[in-house]
């Protein structure tokens, strides 16, 4: 995510906090100076919300955990002011699996409140419940009580919170699983718009929560009926036969002409007809500010890339393609480079085959012994 800085990484996934979550300590230290507290007020204020998404970032390990357990990991995690986001790899589509990584999030905060309920309970230190605020009352006591609330709130069937998420799988056990997340995005908007309402009369905060819902929920639906639009279809039949290409001995100033002369960003990098690396515009500016264009690519390129097989299927090609960071996917016939896959072209064909089923017209797409793709209309 753009405008975060790593803070490191643990149990193999990096953990990341955005720029603005600056904005969030910059209003709490405003927030307490304006009411006349102390600088030791202050300081208690800030570690209070510090604890808080400590908490946040142990709820999201939760997530990663409980998906790494089935065989998926995370990318990274980032911490927003609104909460903590896990990128997983990709989202489990067995209910029963999406059920308990959604599960596992609330899980951790009921622990962490068990375990310092247990510590206060121990030290005599628990005091009622009527005398704690927000910023008022025991540290520790405060903690354990913001933990239940995170835990709850997160159960709320708005999607793609985790009660949404756990509604989905639930919906899932009887229903096609396009047909949930549109039922789980559906009541996740209509939750963001009751959001949006208590924001406009009541707490403000609660706006940019009802936003972060409502996009939310609209991306996560999109996603999931794109991906079963592409069902059965080969990644034959959405690739780009007509691309250009470099050899590892071309300059790249070679690169910079096909740039210009087109709208190819990312270039595969091809010898005896096998690709063997891939030239991303990103590696190309760097390598001509650093090394001039006489540079030969095979020197730029990253040899380490994904690629698919003609006949995949076009919605695992298109997962990898969101997961990597180049712009194009390189697709191999019998281990020659026979096309690419694009996110554009994958757009593209998705609006077709919208088009023609609005029109009553289905069918398949199949790759002719050419690698031309036709469409065979019934």
């Amino acid at each position: 995510m753009k405008w975060s800085w790593k803070l490191g990484e643990f149990l193999g996934i990096g953990v990341y906090i955005h720029a603005t979550f600056l904005l969030l300590i910059g209003w709490i230290v405003l927030t307490h100076f304006l009411q006349g507290q102390t600088t030791d007020s202050v300081l208690t204020g800030v570690l209070f919300t510090l604890a808080i998404f400590l908490c946040v970032l142990l709820h999201e390990y939760g997530h990663a955990l409980a998906a790494r357990r089935f065989g998926i990991g995370t990318r990274d995690i980032t911490l927003l002011p609104i909460g903590g986001v896990a990128r997983l790899e990709r989202m489990p589509e067995e209910p029963r699996q999406e059920l308990w990584v959604a599960l596992a999030g609330p899980a951790v905060n009921f622990a962490i409140s068990g375990a310092l309920f247990l510590v206060l309970l121990a030290a005599g230190a628990l005091q009622p419940l009527a005398g704690l605020s927000v910023t008022g009352g025991p540290f520790l006591e405060r903690l354990m009580v913001v933990n239940i609330f995170l835990a709850l709130f997160n159960m709320l069937p708005a999607f793609p919170m985790d009660g949404g998420r756990v509604l989905r799988a639930l919906l899932a056990t009887r229903l096609p699983y396009a047909r949930a997340t549109r039922i789980a995005a559906f009541l996740g908007q209509g939750m963001a718009l009751l959001f949006g309402l208590a924001g406009l009369f009541g707490n403000p905060f609660l706006l940019f929560i009802a936003f972060f819902v409502w996009i939310g929920a609209a991306q996560e639906s999109a996603a999931v009926e794109a991906k079963s639009a592409l069902g059965g279809i080969p990644v034959g039949g959405a690739m780009i036969t007509d691309f250009r290409q470099l050899a590892p001995g071309d300059p790249l100033s070679r690169a910079v002409d096909l740039v210009l002369s087109g709208s190819q960003q990312d270039f595969p990098v091809v010898e005896n007809d096998r690709a063997v690396g891939i030239l991303t515009r990103a590696d190309l500016i760097l390598a001509l500010a650093r090394h001039g264009q006489d540079m030969p690519v095979g020197e730029v390129m990253v040899r380490t890339f994904e690629s698919a097989d003609i006949s995949d299927p076009l919605e695992s090609a298109f997962e990898r393609l969101q997961a990597c960071s180049c712009s194009a996917l390189p697709v191999q016939r019998n281990g020659r480079l026979a096309g690419l896959i694009t996110a554009e072209n994958v757009g593209e064909l998705l609006v077709i085959r919208a088009g023609m089923m609005a029109n009553g017209v289905s069918g398949v797409f199949k790759v002719t012994n050419d690698l031309r793709v036709e469409k065979a209309v019934s």
